[in-house]
């Protein structure tokens, strides 16, 4: 409740409240300064008074699935009928990815769409200049842990969003809306 009223938690000596601040990160309620989409539900569960249990939604399986799958397995790759042959697998750490996964997206700030999007954009600009430059620019990227724990996907989050206003400029050109 005190980062919901702005209060900076960072700055607390008192030792038992920094333990009692670990806890609730341990449990994914905050991540930082920020209430995560859980700690969120649980506070209003518990201001609104209502009896019985609070049920936790859960991350549906196939949105980290659907990660899995878009991530490469190898840095060995095929784009415009040009073969690359890479030396690694990308694709690791299978659980630790699933974990990751779902805390960046219980933290509330990217959705499971917006990040297999920024990983589809990621792969395709590698493929793409790859193919320009006659290299395999896939053996540049990271692994799937290593990509999640980095956040890597953030900028292109900002590169689609920045497209999509883009078109949507281009498309109401001329328009007096």
């Amino acid at each position: 409740m005190c980062i919901e009223q702005e209060i900076d938690i960072s700055s607390i000596e008192n030792v038992k409240i920094k333990g009692i601040i670990k806890m609730l990160e341990v449990k994914g309620l905050i991540s930082g300064n920020k209430t995560t989409i859980q700690g969120k539900e649980l506070i209003t569960f518990v201001n609104t008074k209502q009896s019985g249990k609070l049920v936790k939604k859960k991350i549906p399986n196939e949105d980290f699935d659907e990660f899995w799958i878009a991530f490469p397995g190898t840095d060995t790759f095929e784009h415009k009928s040009r073969k690359f042959v890479g030396s690694r697998s990308l694709r690791t750490n299978k659980d630790e990815c699933k974990l990751l996964f779902n805390k960046i997206i219980n933290e509330g700030e990217y959705t499971a769409t917006q990040l297999i999007e920024a990983l589809k954009y990621d792969v395709l600009q590698k493929k793409e200049q790859s193919v320009k430059q006659g290299t395999n620019k896939l053996t540049f990227m990271q692994n799937s842990a290593t990509y999640l724990r980095q956040r890597s996907f953030e900028p292109f989050i900002e590169l689609i969003k920045d497209n999509k206003q883009e078109t949507i400029k281009e498309d109401f050109d001329g328009v007096n809306i």
